[in-house]
């Protein structure tokens, strides 16, 4: 088989809208069989005027001890990417025979962000970043200072930067250095709604919802794989594996001991990713408190960090400017979800190629715990 007829068969899961994306995952998940449940969001339209949906696809029992559960979408567009990897799940025959052999469920959630999937908006309906928004909302929120300062920096009165702006910007670096810049930008805040990386005030929709789904099917779950799916940060079509876990000892073991020594921690500072608060993954923490949980998040790299930046303060620059043009607001929006998705095959064959050694990796780490 040629080269090219590979890439042609890597590359057909896929899709250039959430439209097409929802349909192929729904129809791959009938194909197999798999119990599908849809959770609407009721208050919302897509882009297209569609439906928006996280929709659910369990292959197995839902009563099962063990459970891999793949999660795409989270920051709108980068569900590209991540519901490419669940539809090729879906037609691995080889590896969704290795799951039942082994006895271990499958549950794949697409879209956990629909809105921002169809919107091409990395934030969800309310501009919230929803791994900034599963915290302890009766507990004070979170107090990121520094943001105050970086916020009239980064998002400045018009589009694009002018070279004031962006000396600005340079010399805030020069001040405090590359890394404190980009943790008072990214790490999460919670006092601009309009602002970037905000995480809310109360749980999102998304938030709930994902709540919901943990509650149903995970419930008699003693061990739990998560991996979620996310693009943007680190080396082009390289899989970074992050680790969002509590800082503990045995839990840091058990991630090494299942996905090896290329497991980073955000919290170590040795991760492409910041110390957020608030990811979606930790709500395992508080809907299966009886379970052991290994999460992951799955990181593909896309363009240089910098530029993936610079493309969302535009996209939230756009939202607070409404009368923008409309060829302007093409252009941004273009530019955010090529930030997040690669439409090649080369990057394609990359991130299926790199997703399923680590399903395998989490379905020998499940078998043997």
């Amino acid at each position: 088989m040629t080269a090219l007829t590979h890439s042609t068969a890597a590359t057909r899961h896929f899709s250039g809208t959430y439209v097409e994306a929802r349909a192929k995952f729904l129809e791959a998940a009938r194909a197999r069989g798999a119990a599908i449940e849809s959770f609407v969001n009721e208050a919302h339209r897509g882009a297209l005027g569609e439906e928006l949906a996280t929709d659910v696809a369990l292959l197995g029992a839902i009563d099962a001890k063990k459970l891999l559960l793949v999660t795409s979408g989270t920051h709108g567009p980068e569900g590209f990417c991540g519901s490419g990897t669940q539809v090729a799940t879906l037609h691995d025959d080889d590896l969704l025979a290795r799951l039942q052999q082994a006895g271990v469920a499958l549950l794949l959630v697409h879209a956990v962000n629909p809105h921002g999937f169809s919107h091409l908006h990395r934030t969800n309906e309310d501009n919230i970043d929803l791994n900034r928004n599963h915290i302890d909302f009766g507990a004070p929120l979170p107090v990121n200072a520094e943001y105050t300062d970086v916020e009239p920096l980064v998002l400045p009165a018009s589009w694009p930067p002018t070279p004031d702006d962006e000396a600005a910007v340079a010399a805030y670096i020069d001040k405090h250095g590359m890394r404190a810049f980009r943790a008072a930008v990214t790490k999460g805040q919670y006092v601009s709604p309009d602002g970037l990386f905000y995480g809310g005030t109360a749980p999102s929709w998304s938030n709930r919802t994902i709540r919901a789904i943990l509650r149903k099917y995970a419930a008699s779950a003693t061990h739990i794989g998560w991996i979620d799916v996310h693009t943007g940060l680190g080396p082009y079509g390289h899989g970074e594996k992050i680790y969002p876990g509590r800082n503990t000892p045995e839990d840091l073991a058990m991630a090494h001991a299942w996905w090896g020594a290329d497991v980073f921690a955000p919290f170590a500072g040795d991760s492409a990713s910041a110390d957020v608060s608030g990811p979606v993954i930790s709500t395992a923490y508080d809907e299966c408190p009886n379970a052991r949980i290994a999460p992951m998040g799955l990181e593909f790299g896309t363009l240089p960090d910098n530029e993936v930046l610079t493309r969302l303060r535009a996209d939230t620059w756009l939202r607070r400017h409404p009368e923008a043009s409309d060829a302007q607001k093409r252009e941004i929006r273009r530019q955010l979800r090529d930030a997040f998705y690669c439409d090649n095959d080369e990057w394609k064959g990359m991130v299926l190629g790199q997703t399923r050694v680590v399903l395998l990796q989490t379905l020998q780490g499940l078998r043997k715990a």
